[in-house]
């Protein structure tokens, strides 16, 4: 009997021990942490904003104009080599008796819109010129073989033309004198912005080179009755003091066209003043006109 209580308690004893033992395995058991499946964070996005552009003088940033004391489109237009009304429009201006003293505008057409590349993989060529095979004097061409022509003459008028202008300007702009009269004062950077040329009321005065009328009036203080003409990206001439103007503004004109008569508006004799701006500036017409 007391055997057989002390195997019971040895039984109870292990059996005891076994579950202790049980346990504390499942206590000291880590838990299971499933790392590939769990997607990375992005990391934030780092943005850079570009510093606004600041107004600057004139001159200082290429393309824009700071308004001075007294300027006016038609002025702005003349002293930067451009139409007033192209003026207007780039810098959406409605009413252009409405500009004020420090108002930066833009004084060259806007960039053109960027096109679209070619898909990758196409590639383009340029087209490869006829080959010409020049042939034997007097000798028969080959039905395969294309001659050149020989390059058309010029007739006499517009050789004498030329022969009359001066010496083209470096983007083959020639100019003639606007006028016949006399010249009465010549160029000074400081008090005279070109050429003052005698004449009589209602003398002719003609364009000095091919281009468009970019402003035509007499809404510019110190110039009369004026005719501003667009030759090229790189000059303009101005026609002052006039009795009478003959184009409007748009209209194209070729060299040598009578565009006005010569009077004294503004101006305390009868005389034509003539200007050449190159990119608005006021260069020697001398330079550039035939010699007398």
């Amino acid at each position: 009997m007391q055997v057989s209580r002390v195997r019971v308690l040895g039984i109870s004893l292990l059996m005891a021990g076994l579950m202790l033992a049980g346990c504390g395995t499942r206590m000291t058991r880590a838990p299971v942490e499933d790392r590939g499946t769990a997607a990375a964070a992005p990391a934030p996005a780092v943005v850079i904003a570009s510093p606004a552009p600041s107004p600057s003088d004139n001159g200082a940033h290429a393309g824009t104009y700071t308004v001075k004391p007294g300027d006016t489109l038609i002025k702005i237009g003349l002293d930067t080599g451009q139409s007033w009304k192209d003026i207007a429009r780039w810098n959406q201006i409605e009413n252009t008796n409405l500009i004020e003293v420090g108002q930066v505008l833009k004084v060259v057409p806007p960039a053109p819109a960027v096109v679209a590349q070619a898909s990758p993989g196409v590639v383009t060529r340029p087209i490869a010129a006829p080959v010409v095979t020049p042939v034997a004097p007097g000798a028969a061409a080959s039905s395969s073989a294309p001659v050149t022509p020989p390059p058309a003459t010029e007739t006499t008028a517009p050789a004498a033309a030329a022969a009359a202008a001066g010496a083209a300007a470096e983007d083959g702009t020639s100019f003639i004198w606007p006028a016949s009269g006399s010249l009465i004062a010549g160029f000074d950077e400081a008090r005279n912005k070109g050429l003052d040329i005698g004449g009589k009321s209602g003398d002719a005065v003609v364009a000095a080179a091919d281009g468009r009328v970019v402003y035509a009036g007499a809404g510019l203080r110190g110039y009369g009755n004026l005719v501003i003409l667009k030759h090229s990206n790189t000059f303009l001439t101005a026609y002052a003091h006039n009795r009478a103007l003959l184009v409007k503004e748009d209209q194209t004109v070729r060299r040598g066209q009578k565009i006005a008569e010569m009077g004294n508006t503004d101006s305390d004799r009868v005389k034509l003043h003539f200007e050449i701006r190159r990119q608005g500036k006021p260069v020697d017409p001398a330079r550039y006109l035939p010699a007398r």
